[in-house]
């Protein structure tokens, strides 16, 4: 055995805790850099990493089995340990707990996503669904096969997802939403409000203003009395960092339950670093601590965590935040940031099959919303990057591309 292999087994090196998309890039992206010693990656979950977005769409819908990542881990020295459940982190012995046993670490990585947020009360009720990991969207083919009626719970993005696969399996669908419209935090009313009809476009009820008082076999009764027909039911009501088991350990937990990590995605504690769903960081471009549950971000941060693990100190992370949803025969994109106060311009007419929106903050770009218009998108992104500020009137026309609108 060489010197090298030797060594690999005999250290820690660094142990990656979540083998999703943050987790399985974090281990690309420390061979990438160059880092030699040994890699651990941990993951909940029996089934190889695999990506997430396909579970709405081709997974659920039966025209793929599976979306595990093309990534040789054994060709990279990476060692995974799956079905393994991390239940604690002890960071004086430099170890986290599993059932199996402690691992030791040099270096620890948390990237354990986040978690659905359930409907109270449903925990033990039969046809009740969350999707979020690819047992649940396996759970959830038969539903559609059967072409059963189904009540989606939240207007959210993973709501309009899977509304829009259920009524392409022939499903009839009801979506109960809360708030008064979809996207509530998400998107201001001007803008999600338009939305709402692509629902019904699609064959799909969608009830707003109204709460779910309870779900019982086979029915879901609304908080006015109403009580729906349901084979099934599956909840999109959102999503919260899966930290619970860091309880106890010392590591600084923000208010949402995030891993508070900084502009380098370091931790509290000493050579433990976070990157996804799981973690908050601070955004010198937007003034604000953010907490991104999307793609890009878990595409994107383990190339800094990579960074530092190899003595890079220098790189910063500070993205302008992307993800996209392809829901009711439309491609939705969004990239950057924006809050209430920043000026919101139109570009089109949301009744028609394409429009985009900007928002603006002093001029500058701040975010944009584009439907079925990607070159918005990708000049946008681009503009958000450099620090771009708009002609407000020429933004607003959408026959004059965004980068002809610059100042």
């Amino acid at each position: 055995m060489s010197e090298q292999k030797q060594s690999r087994r005999e250290q820690p090196g660094v142990v990656i805790v979540g083998a999703g998309m943050a987790g399985a890039q974090t281990a690309v992206a420390l061979r990438e850099n160059g880092y030699e010693g040994p890699v651990t990656l941990i993951g909940a979950e029996p089934h190889p990493p695999y990506d997430r977005p396909p579970l709405s769409k081709a997974v659920l819908l039966g025209t793929a089995d599976g979306s595990a990542f093309d990534i040789d881990f054994e060709a990279l020295s990476v060692r995974l340990r799956l079905g393994v459940e991390v239940t604690g982190l002890r960071p004086g012995a430099r170890e986290v707990d599993t059932a199996a046993g402690p691992v030791p670490y040099d270096v620890l990585v948390l990237a354990t996503g986040a978690e659905p947020v359930g409907l109270p009360g449903t925990a033990s009720v039969p046809g009740v669904h969350l999707l979020r990991t690819l047992d649940d969207a396996e759970a959830l083919r038969p539903v559609l096969d059967r072409r059963d009626r189904i009540v989606v719970v939240g207007a959210g993005w993973i709501g309009a997802e899977f509304t829009t696969a259920a009524r392409e399996a022939g499903c009839a669908v009801t979506v109960v939403e809360a708030a008064d419209r979809p996207l509530l935090g998400a998107l201001p009313a001007e803008v999600a409000a338009p939305m709402a009809r692509w629902y019904a476009e699609s064959g799909a009820e969608l009830l707003t203003g109204v709460r779910v008082a309870g779900v019982e076999p086979g029915t879901v009764v609304l908080a006015d009395g109403r009580r729906l027909p349901a084979d099934a039911v599956v909840v999109g009501i959102g999503a919260r960092p899966s930290t619970d088991w860091l309880t106890g350990s010392g590591i600084a937990l923000g208010p949402d339950g995030a891993i508070v990590a900084d502009e380098r995605l370091a931790t509290s504690l000493p050579d433990v670093y976070a990157v996804g769903d799981c973690a908050s960081f601070p955004s010198a471009r937007y003034g604000e601590r953010l907490l991104v549950h999307h793609w890009d971000n878990a595409l994107q941060g383990p190339r800094t965590v990579a960074a530092q693990a190899v003595g890079e100190s220098e790189r910063l992370y500070d993205p302008v935040p992307y993800f996209w949803s392809e829901q009711f025969g439309r491609f939705v994109q969004y990239a950057g940031h924006h809050a209430a106060e920043d000026t919101l311009v139109r570009r089109g007419d949301p009744a028609d099959a394409a429009w985009s929106v900007v928002w603006l903050r002093d001029g500058a770009l701040m975010a944009l919303l584009a439907v079925g218009r990607p070159r918005d998108l990708a000049q946008g992104r681009k503009l958000m990057e450099t620090g771009a500020r708009l002609d407000p009137v020429r933004a607003a026309d959408p026959s004059v591309p965004l980068r002809q609108a610059v100042l």
